[in-house]
């Protein structure tokens, strides 16, 4: 691997690379008296199907300038308060400086040359492969409903997935920093129509953090217009329990200025109902002891988020980005109710237990972000610095009492204990990048600095009765300290068929874990590079074939490495495990796309000592553990086939298959330590019809299936899960009105069974969320809401790793 890396290295500096050429067009609008028009919008449209590439304002003289305009057959436009000018045809291949724009002021109305219905459109990039939607019948979904149906993207009830992989979801190339579930709610409240495109990185190049695995990146469409708008929106959701959420944003834009805030308030109460089993194995491989859990599980919770945003540009050259975000969830209130019974290997029935779990929980997590950016003389050239500080505080009481009873439920004994816990994380980073073309190679270079802090306590008291398992002893206070020092370099070329992109990241790593009770230090001290490679050959418009390679780092969750007990009951708990190392992957695909509408990929990845999770029985005590652990190795591989295709104008399909492999290779600690493998074999299927249901494309509907065979999930096997979905959406009032409709698995068949069975190793559990719902949505847009905004996440890995107590 060693020589490997080396020979990258020396490519990246051996090669001359350059970008594609672009262009700038320049201009001014008056009307037709010949007096300028100040602040006029200019729109720069791609000739062959009028869909919108990129726009500006003109200045309070009239002049505009549109810049990195790319060599195509193009209409240029201007337009003010609802009038414009004639469409323009550009034939870019040099700078353009165009005479006036005329925008008659009298009684021409502006033509409407970019609402124009289009397919959606799968592009491949050396990098990325890019799902287009603007203008299209998916657009009328969701921003979630948009991810579902990108390709390569697996759902798995609230996780998002990419060949195995947990995705994360940025805003354009800002990461959302939320929860599976809030990413959820967050996306279902933001209207696919606002969305360009969505951008899948399977390896996500050398200007990206090399921690974590694949990015969804949804880039919003351009926002060229000034004024205001707002909207207030909700939804219903009836599932077990009835429940809400209420939102709203608001949006203002000058000539230099762009502001936005928004609120959401989320209450929710949900039930999680689960079935655990475990079958004691004793020194002759045979059972022992039967345990059967049933686990009623009620969550209420007051979710509120709150952002702001502010985009200021000074100049031609100077623009500063402020982005705040607030979420905060307090009073939480988790209710576990467990009963067990226990028999013996006959199944008969020797003693039974009930343990009641009540948990408070309040987490605040507030993040500042701000970014300078300042433009060079030299075309192209940038630099740009950020900063970035998040704060995460999370506390948890948490009050447990057992009953014992024989099998004639009479008493035998009770046990108890309380525990009082509490985790801060401060985070700091600084990053500065810069960028341009030297020569013919677009060249660029950036250093960053990370500083996390993280300090933990738990506290246990209140013992009441006795236990082979919990003593007061658990109670710890765990400080964990890290600083990465990062810097890297990329270098891209485009020439005739052939696109490359070269890049290598170096990282430097200082760590430390120290856990008082346990008087144990962990350190980690260590550099690593991380090269990645893209290359991407097209013949001709219909072929194309690409190949990438990428190594990752996957660090560590804070909160995975505090060495605390969290207990569903005395025999059943998660533990962290404060001797997690990073683990290292290599990324390797193949790609092949045939006319934009069918598209084949076959990969490998190799995951190295990835962290799984895994539980452990000791038959011994008969308690069950739940931890992550560093795996001796793991791989996957895998073909994925992609077809995206109208059928008919008011039928659109997407269907994605993936065949694959996964194994892991882990230490069966209550086995004799000794290696074992645990590997499946299974498909993923997806097929989504997405139709306009009427003349005018307000009301369009959607029928979609997911299948999958098996799953691997540490030391876990699934079995095989099918989900139907139904969706109904509808615009009203010229579009300041949006209602929707839709039922999530319908048939009841999305909850599968994940089975651990191995060597001594027998146990199962069947999680039951509340998967099946109907949930109502409504949208209400005032001011100017056909603007499109400046929202966005904030883009910061370190944060990706906060993870809050259970």
């Amino acid at each position: 691997m060693k020589n490997l890396t080396i020979a990258i290295l020396w490519v990246l500096f051996a090669i001359c690379c350059t970008y594609g050429q672009t262009y700038k067009v320049t201009g001014k609008v008056v009307d037709e008296q010949n007096q300028i028009v100040p602040y006029a919008n200019i729109l720069l449209l791609r000739a062959i199907d009028s869909t919108f590439v990129q726009g500006t304002s003109a200045n309070d003289e009239g002049f505009f300038e549109l810049v990195e305009v790319a060599p195509d057959l193009y209409l240029l436009q201007a337009s003010y308060v609802g009038r414009g000018s004639e469409p323009r045809a550009l034939d870019i291949t040099t700078d353009v400086s165009l005479g006036a724009l005329i925008i008659p002021l009298s009684d021409n109305e502006l033509d409407e040359v970019v609402v124009t219905a289009q397919r959606p459109k799968l592009q491949r990039l050396p990098d990325r492969l890019v799902f287009s939607v603007e203008n299209t019948v998916v657009s009328q979904g969701t921003s979630w409903d948009i991810l579902k149906n990108t390709p390569g993207v697996i759902v798995n009830q609230d996780q998002l997935l990419i060949r195995g992989q947990n995705a994360t979801v940025y805003l354009n190339d800002r990461k959302v920093q939320l929860s599976g579930q809030e990413v959820q709610d967050l996306l279902q409240g933001l209207s696919g129509t606002n969305i360009k495109s969505v951008e899948v990185i399977a390896n996500p190049p050398a200007s990206y953090d090399a921690e974590g695995g694949p990015i969804l990146n949804i880039v919003t469409s351009k926002n060229i217009v000034p004024g205001y708008k707002g909207n207030v929106n909700g939804t219903f959701t009836q599932a077990v329990f009835p429940k809400f959420s209420m939102g709203t944003s608001h949006y203002y834009k000058t000539d230099k200025l762009n502001l936005f805030a928004n609120y959401t308030i989320n209450p929710q109460k949900e039930i999680n109902k689960t079935n655990k089993g475990i079958n004691f194995i004793d020194s002759s491989d045979a059972v022992f002891s039967v345990w059967d859990t049933d686990y009623d599980q009620t969550n209420r919770s007051q979710s509120q988020n709150a952002s702001f945003i502010l985009d200021y540009t000074f100049d031609a050259q100077n623009s500063l980005n402020v982005t705040s975000n607030l979420l905060f969830n307090l009073d939480q209130e988790q209710e576990t109710v467990l009963n067990t019974d226990m028999g013996n290997a006959q199944a008969q029935l020797d003693s039974t237990f009930a343990t009641r779990n009540s948990s408070n929980l309040d987490n605040t997590n507030l993040a500042f972000d701000l970014t300078y950016v300042h433009k060079l003389k030299k075309e192209g050239a940038q630099i740009r610095a950020n900063g970035h500080y998040t704060y995460f505080n999370g506390e948890m009481f948490q009050r447990l009492s057992t009953n014992y009873f024989d099998a004639n439920s009479s008493f035998l004994r009770d046990f108890g204990f309380d525990t009082d816990s509490d985790q801060q994380i401060k985070i700091f980073t600084g990053q500065l990048d810069y960028s341009a073309p030297i020569g013919s190679a677009s060249f660029e270079t950036g250093a960053k600095l990370s500083s996390i802090t993280s300090e933990s306590t738990m506290d246990f008291y209140n013992f009441n009765g006795s236990s082979n398992t919990v003593d007061a002893s658990q109670s710890d206070r765990y400080i964990y300290d890290e600083d990465v020092y990062a810097a890297y370099l990329s270098f891209v070329k485009n020439w005739e068929k052939w696109s490359m992109k070269l890049g290598v990241r170096g990282e430097l790593t200082k760590a430390e874990g120290n856990s008082i009770t346990l008087g144990q230090t962990n350190t980690q001290d260590f550099f690593e590079p991380f090269p990645s490679v893209y290359v991407l050959y097209s013949p001709s418009d219909k072929h194309s074939f690409s190949f990438d390679y990428g190594r990752n780092i996957e660090r560590p969750k804070y909160n995975d490495l505090n060495p605390f007990r969290f207990f569903y009951n005395e025999n059943d708990y998660e533990e962290g495990n404060p001797s997690l190392k990073p683990a290292f992957s290599n990324n390797f695909n193949l790609n092949y796309t045939l006319n934009s509408e069918y598209f084949f990929d076959l990969y490998y990845r190799d995951n190295g000592n990835h962290i799984s999770y895994l539980v452990f029985q000791d038959n011994d005590n008969q308690t069950l553990v739940e931890l992550k652990q560093n795996v001796l190795e793991s791989k996957s591989y895998g073909l994925d086939f992609t077809l995206s295709k109208s059928i008919m104008p008011a039928w659109f399909v997407y269907a994605y298959t993936s065949f694959f492999h996964e194994e892991e290779t882990f230490l069966a600690e209550e086995s004799g330590n000794v290696p074992f493998t645990n590997e499946i074999s299974g498909v993923y299927s997806y097929l989504g019809n997405y139709l306009t249901l009427s003349n005018d494309g307000t009301f369009t509907g959607e029928v979609a299936a997911t299948y999958v065979s098996k799953f691997l999930f540490g030391s876990y096997v699934s079995d095989e899960q099918f989900n139907l979905t139904i969706g109904l959406r509808k615009t009203l009032f010229d579009n300041k009105v949006t209602v929707s409709l839709a039922a999530e698995d319908i048939l009841e068949q999305y909850v599968p069974t994940y089975r651990s069975k191995y060597l001594n190793q027998d146990n199962f559990y069947r999680r039951r969320p509340e998967t099946q719902f109907i949930r109502f949505g409504f949208t209400y847009n005032f001011g100017n809401f056909r603007l499109e905004d400046n929202e966005r996440g904030i883009d910061k890995k370190e944060r990706d790793r906060l993870q809050s107590p259970n």
